[in-house]
């Protein structure tokens, strides 16, 4: 039997063929692995780079509008309030009025008893009548001295005397009548009236109480107070007083009465500015012939003004306040921060509305961060208005962790 062909130079070609093709995908897929690993290092480089980056929220200013409201406290007063004292020591007789009374212009309000008083006036009177006989009877006596002189009965010296006398007589008495007339005006204010028409809005003694004439001495018997017409009182913050001139009509409220609006119109103003407030202090006028408002009560008071077209209004959060004055953060088409010094023209409380340093297109940060510096970088939030090309290149963590995945 003749010997088999031999195949073993058949079977190490192919094995050498089929090694080589092996490293060669071996090679191609090691190099797609690197390739594939640097594409994402960088990628998550600049993932990292971005979010290591302040993020902020930006907002775009809206316009001012043409008028707005000023809502402030007040206080409302009587227009005239009158505080009554004792002119006279003494005790309360009897009172008349209680609160709450309507009271006319000279009415009986209490009567005191004055024993004191009474004692001196009758002691001065006995003391005029006193003065009087003396005189008499000086002028008597200088007539008849004037008439002896002229028979040289008497010296000139003499009748002198007697009419110096006479004089010195006469001035005792016009000295007593004053007095007398004085103690007649106190026994007067034993009757305790009102001043003016209005209304008792305070009533602090009674029957038997012991009064002290003065108002340093005692405490106040009565307080009248005319009411048909209120003092209303408001403290202005500074920035609006030039905007609140006489003349200046207001709408008032009050809690007990919700649903009611009264008119009030400016009437003056301290023209000062409180250091401590830093407001002035504005008196308006209310018509209360109905008696619907009380004095001493709480009152809710708008101002509208008027507003500036051209004024922009930002978040009150927009604002930053420091050494350099008041400035605004804003971003350039790069998404850097640029710090602009803006005018505040008006507070609205969570909103200010911006005179000058601002234009409408600017993209406005709102509450920057702290220590944040014009040039800076910075991301936008992802949503914020005008978030721009950096908030929508930027790579999410997710597609970063699914490239991850063939490494």
């Amino acid at each position: 039997m003749s010997p088999e062909p031999s195949t073993h130079p058949v079977s190490r070609r192919g094995l050498r063929i089929a090694g080589l093709v092996t490293a060669a995908i071996a090679v191609v897929i090691v190099g797609a692995g690197i390739a594939s690993r640097a594409s994402s290092s960088q990628r998550l480089g600049q993932w990292t780079a971005a979010q290591a980056l302040p993020v902020v929220t930006v907002t775009l200013p809206t316009p001012g509008a043409n008028s707005s409201v000023l809502a402030l406290p007040g206080r409302l007063e009587a227009y005239s309030r009158a505080p009554i004292y004792a002119r006279v020591n003494g005790y309360v007789k009897e009172w008349k009025v209680d609160i709450g009374g309507q009271v006319r212009a000279g009415q009986l309000l209490a009567q005191l008893e004055a024993p004191d008083l009474d004692q001196q006036l009758s002691q001065a009177r006995a003391d005029l009548l006193t003065a009087q006989a003396n005189a008499a009877l000086a002028r008597t006596t200088a007539k008849r001295w004037q008439q002896l002189v002229k028979s040289d009965a008497v010296s000139r010296q003499e009748v002198d005397m007697k009419n110096g006398d006479l004089a010195a007589k006469q001035a005792i008495v016009k000295a007593t009548e004053a007095n007398v007339d004085r103690l007649v005006v106190l026994e007067g204010f034993t009757r305790i009236v009102a001043p003016f028409d209005g209304i008792v809005t305070a009533r602090a003694t009674d029957v038997g109480a012991l009064v002290n004439a003065g108002s340093g001495k005692g405490l106040e018997l009565f307080v009248v107070s005319n009411t048909g017409k209120l003092r209303l009182y408001v403290n202005v913050p500074q920035n609006y007083v030039a905007q609140i001139k006489p003349g200046t009509q207001a709408q008032m409220t009050v809690p007990e009465l919700p649903d009611r609006t009264f008119t009030a119109t400016v009437e003056s103003t301290s023209q000062s500015v409180d250091p401590a407030s830093g407001a002035t202090l504005v008196e308006l006028s209310v018509d209360n012939s109905a008696g619907e408002l009380l004095p001493g009560a709480f009152a809710n008071v708008r101002f509208d003004l008027g507003g500036t077209a051209s004024n922009l209004t930002v978040p009150a959060s927009a604002l930053i306040v420091d050494s350099n004055g008041v400035r605004v953060a804003t971003l350039g088409p790069d998404n850097r921060v640029a710090l602009k010094p803006v005018t505040v023209a008006r507070d609205l409380g969570s909103a200010i509305e911006i005179g000058s340093g601002l234009a409408a297109n600017d993209r406005v940060i709102d509450s920057p961060p702290d220590g944040i510096n014009a040039g800076d970088q910075v991301r936008i939030a992802a949503g914020a208005a005008g978030g721009g090309m950096l908030a929508q290149s930027a790579v999410p963590v997710p597609a970063l962790a699914k490239a991850n995945e063939g490494k």
